[in-house]
């Protein structure tokens, strides 16, 4: 048994910026990463042609915010795992890798923390596993003929590495209609099933969105803060940071020959049934886009800011399209579906009633009330900016903070 002070689990992001202050603070801690590299989700899990939604001011790790030339730029993926190999380095920052957690026990004054070759004992657990946990893919997905190429929207690489032939696309959030629209781009044939993802323009009154966000304090939110509609795990809202950053528009899509569909009920051998919910689904997405652009157009009043008028022309084609309830893939040439539904929360390691009935971590700030036990990277801790690169070093500052104040 390894006895440790503090021990990380997950070398993403949000543990490598707790690690970054607790070695500011000479506090000893070890980072567990379960695969053999650093920046495994953006590594492994993004498309060869991802860029980073948030614009470069917005990338403000610890220690290293982004200060270059290009400040309203859009990090492509390769450039955001060269950053974090280069910050483990430059911070010497106590990573070990291909060590997978299996399970996290309370003991006497800390945790038994099992790992695939060693068993850790700690004062401190901190839980850094981040989003991208266990995709989401329905269990009626078995049921699809084999004949039918199946795969989640992490695998998904770039449109050469999709069999031939038409596309089926589930899930409009951020993923889903990057993939689409990059997919029909190049000629492919593509059908997509339309969620409740919101729509944000890219700029808006001469600025960037998120830019604008920040402004007003919307990342600064609580969930009973919300604007009505709006829910603490709805879809991030559609935006793009590839070719310099694009507004993503489902009714453009519709203009551009993507066949829109609604949310996917289930499916048997080569058919797949639809709810008749498309239209519907579009007008929250196009609802998103007016309360966001009302909010700022109240904030630039409020302060009596210059900034130029802007009329957003809104787009319909997509109420055009029929509503369709069954759909049959082998008709439609459809030999791939890729699944673009996001994922679950997947904690089974902590063997601790922590969690509600979302398999969201009770806490508060990311503290729970089982003392030595944080969790970090996560929106909603207390606010969505904890959950992202513009907010998680915040985040791990308070987290650092208490932990090194509670073994003082």
């Amino acid at each position: 048994m390894e006895p440790i002070k503090t021990l990380i689990v997950g070398g993403g992001q949000a543990g490598l910026a707790t690690s970054y202050y607790l070695t500011l603070h000479g506090h000893e801690h070890v980072v567990l990463e379960q695969s053999e590299k650093a920046a495994t989700a953006w590594r492994n899990k993004c498309w060869d042609s991802f860029s980073l939604v948030t614009p470069n001011w917005a990338f403000r790790m610890p220690g290293a915010e982004y200060n270059g030339a290009d400040r309203d730029g859009f990090m492509p993926r390769d450039k955001v795992v060269e950053f974090f190999e280069d910050y483990i380095n430059e911070f010497k920052l106590p990573v070990k890798y291909n060590t997978h957690v299996i399970a996290i026990e309370p003991v006497d004054h800390g945790y038994l923390i099992q790992t695939n070759d060693r068993t850790f004992r700690a004062e401190h657990v901190v839980i850094a596993t981040g989003f991208f946990q266990q995709p989401k893919i329905p269990g009626f997905a078995e049921n699809i003929t084999s004949d039918i190429h199946q795969f989640h929207s992490s695998m998904y690489r770039n449109p050469e590495s999709v069999p031939e032939g038409a596309v089926l696309v589930v899930g409009s959030g951020q993923s889903g209609s990057q993939i689409a629209q990059e997919l029909y781009g190049i000629g492919r044939k593509v059908f997509l099933c339309v969620g409740t993802a919101g729509r944000a323009p890219r700029r808006y009154r001469g600025k960037d969105i998120i830019e604008w966000l920040e402004k007003i304090g919307f990342f600064n939110l609580t969930p009973d803060q919300l604007p009505p509609g709006m829910g603490k795990f709805d879809g991030i809202p559609h935006l793009s940071g590839t070719k310099g950053g694009q507004t993503i528009n489902l009714h453009q899509f519709a203009r551009d020959g993507v066949t829109l569909l609604g949310h996917l009920r289930s499916a048997t051998n080569h058919k797949v049934l639809m709810a008749p919910d498309l239209h519907e689904n579009l007008k929250i997405a196009d609802q998103f886009e007016v309360d966001a652009t009302n909010m700022i157009d109240g904030y630039i009043q409020a302060s009596e800011l210059e900034a130029p008028s802007e009329d957003l022309s809104p787009l319909q084609d997509g109420f055009n399209q029929p509503i369709i309830e069954e759909l049959d893939l082998k008709q439609e040439g459809i030999n791939t579906i890729i699944w673009a539904r996001g994922y679950t929360f997947n904690y089974s390691m902590v063997k601790l009633p922590v969690f509600d009935q979302d398999g969201f971590p009770i806490q508060s700030s990311g503290v729970t009330h089982y003392p030595g036990l944080y969790f970090v990277g996560l929106p909603w801790m207390p606010t969505e900016r904890s959950g992202f690169l513009i907010g998680v070093g915040e985040a791990a500052r308070h987290i650092a903070s208490r932990i090194v104040e509670d073994a003082s």
